[in-house]
């Protein structure tokens, strides 16, 4: 019968988007034995302003790939950011890495959003979410197959997110009341976080020094935004953040 041939034909399709980057591809990719890097697709943020006129942000996103990123992201918040979800579908359909959406999730229909715009990660921000939002978004981003960053600036917030079951955690830097930035509050968390947990650091990633100082802490990851997207050469500076 037709609708068999449907329903076998459509289980091996799932089958096979789910080998892609699915939560466990993307936990092993953000675990591998070297540290590994998230290239941002930014135009603007409210610290900055805008932080490049020019945005060919298909272009920006090749070069990343070809870079060797483990992931890409990319804001979707219009006003502050002036991000676009567009900027994410179409970015998805260039490139082979896993897509971030980073935006400021307060709504399961903006995780419904994600998942159907192509995201393979969304953004959790311990900060705007009761610990009750958290586990459900948490719940939710799992259901649909999708990894999500949950992101910490505290201590207790970080306790908040493991309770809460998060898979990935990422430590933002920069305080997001005042804005001002501090590299060692990814060091002070990192040892709370067990190993087998990606540990992201972002925000205030500008030289090789820092890069250096993350590596040796064991930092899995590092998101930087500003920095790559003011290089002209995106390729060379990400090649010398690697051989750090």
């Amino acid at each position: 019968m037709i609708l068999d041939d449907l329903v076998s034909t459509t289980k091996e399709r799932i089958k096979n988007e789910k080998t892609g980057h699915n939560i466990e591809n993307v936990i092993a990719k953000f675990l591998n034995s070297d540290m590994g890097f998230i290239g941002e697709v930014k135009k603007a943020s409210p610290s900055k302003g805008v932080i490049v006129d020019n945005f060919p942000y298909l272009e920006i996103a090749n070069e990343y790939q070809q870079a060797g990123v483990d992931a890409i992201s990319v804001l979707t918040e219009p006003k502050y950011f002036q991000g676009k979800l567009k900027y994410l579908t179409e970015i998805v359909k260039e490139v082979d890495v896993p897509v971030l959406r980073k935006d400021f999730v307060i709504d399961p229909y903006m995780i419904y959003q994600a998942k159907f715009a192509g995201a393979n990660i969304i953004l959790l921000i311990t900060a705007i979410l009761t610990p009750e939002q958290l586990k459900n978004f948490q719940q939710l981003a799992d259901e649909l197959d999708l990894a999500a960053i949950v992101e910490v600036h505290s201590k207790s917030e970080l306790d908040i997110a493991l309770n809460a079951g998060a898979k990935i955690i990422g430590v933002n830097n920069r305080n997001l009341k005042n804005f001002t930035v501090d590299l060692n509050n990814s060091l002070k968390l990192r040892n709370f976080v067990p190993k087998q947990i990606p540990f992201i650091a972002e925000s205030g990633i500008k030289s090789i020094e820092d890069i250096k100082l993350l590596k040796k802490a064991d930092v899995n990851e590092v998101l930087i935004g500003e920095t790559f997207m003011r290089a002209n050469d995106k390729l060379k500076i990400i090649n010398e953040f690697k051989e750090a």
